[in-house]
């Protein structure tokens, strides 16, 4: 089958559309045809260089749409199903799969790489071998994946929401509701509103935050932070300091939360500063892969019993919190809706990066066409 896709073969390179034949799918893969694909910041990370890629590789990780074939040992898909693209497969075998952790499954070991589980790439074209961004390359018509990265959706869900809940809304949600744990009655700071920022105010105000303080220098990501239910937004990390100092008489945050664009030693900082004693501090963004960025007093951090926690996929394990998310949405208690503020079609792959990076939106989504 001829695929649409957008491929990139160089960081710091803009997106090339080319034509690509998908490989059929092997036993325990899929075909599928991706109706939406979502602009995650991650792929701009690998744009820019802060994460190693194997070029060239079809971007796109946060897509949804419909099977159209099966490998031969797939029992629980069938063509016609929808489904939402896990970013990182779930083998359910695995230690970490095993002991309730599957977002470190250790077939995501690979997904840099952008071959599938048994070794094939799923493309091929003028380049040759062509990898897809963590085993599902979302910004291509049509693809072979893992069935590991596919989980079935009910079909009366949209999947132009739907595509959302592959990557941005559990990587936020789950920063608040697993990741710092947060609890009815906290104090939570988040810095950075963008998409994975949006979704942590929204995972911290359902799980209960009294004070909730959204920190961006943009003026109407802090007007959206209130909208998805931040009771004080602020420009800047001194104002959330202050803030937070006022309204909790000196204690500190229970829990902050770092979801900006680029991981700065700056802002873990300001983020260890406002947190309280015996509080947690969560690292969920992403930014140069080999450098330093968490430069804090270990002595501080042992006198006061702080805890900095690391966040994958929101500390979500997708199998069951994708579902999960979507019945959430199905009952009014989750906005996907809202989320996304552009679309475009997959010839402007680039401008919606130009977008995202520019801070123009929530959430752009790509529409393919068919």
């Amino acid at each position: 089958m001829k695929s649409k896709a957008a491929v990139l073969h160089e960081a710091g390179k803009p997106f090339e559309i080319e034509e690509l034949e998908v490989v059929a799918p092997d036993d325990y893969e899929v075909l599928v045809r991706y109706d939406y694909s979502g602009l995650c910041h991650s792929d701009l990370h690998m744009v820019k260089g802060h994460l190693p890629f194997r070029a060239p590789m079809v971007f796109g990780h946060e897509g949804s749409g419909e099977v159209l074939e099966v490998g031969t040992k797939v029992r629980d898909l069938k063509p016609g199903d929808h489904f939402v693209a896990s970013f990182f497969p779930v083998c359910g075998r695995c230690r970490w799969c095993a002991t309730g952790n599957s977002r470190l499954c250790d077939l995501g070991a690979h997904g840099l790489d952008g071959f599938l589980p048994g070794g094939r790439f799923p493309f091929k074209g003028a380049s040759g071998d062509y990898g897809s961004m963590m085993t599902v390359g979302t910004f291509s018509q049509y693809a072979t994946v893992p069935v590991d990265s596919v989980i079935k959706i009910d079909d009366d869900l949209p999947l132009d929401k739907a595509a959302l809940v592959g990557c941005g809304v559990p990587t936020g949600w789950g920063s608040a509701v697993n990741s710092a744990n947060v609890r009815p009655g906290d104090t939570v700071v988040i810095y950075g509103i963008g998409g994975i920022g949006t979704n942590a105010v929204q995972g911290a105000a359902y799980a209960g935050a009294q004070h909730l303080i959204a920190v961006d220098p943009v003026a109407f990501k802090r007007e959206n932070a209130e909208k998805f239910g931040a009771t004080h937004a602020v420009a800047t990390a001194e104002e959330a300091q202050e803030l937070v100092t006022q309204l909790t008489h000196g204690v500190g945050a229970d829990s902050t939360i770092i979801t900006i664009d680029q991981l700065t030693s700056e802002v873990v900082r300001n983020a260890a500063e406002a947190t309280s004693k015996g509080g947690t501090i969560v690292v969920t963004s992403m930014g140069q892969y080999e450098d330093n960025t968490i430069e804090l007093s270990g002595v501080q951090l042992a006198l006061w019993s702080k805890r900095i926690q690391g966040s994958l996929y929101g500390g979500c394990n997708p199998v069951y919190d994708i579902p999960k998310l979507l019945d959430l949405y199905r009952s009014g208690h989750v906005k996907l809706d809202e989320l996304i503020t552009q679309t475009y079609s997959l010839e402007q792959v680039n401008q919606g990066y130009e977008d995202l990076d520019a801070h123009k939106n929530i959430r752009g989504v790509i529409v393919h066409e068919h």
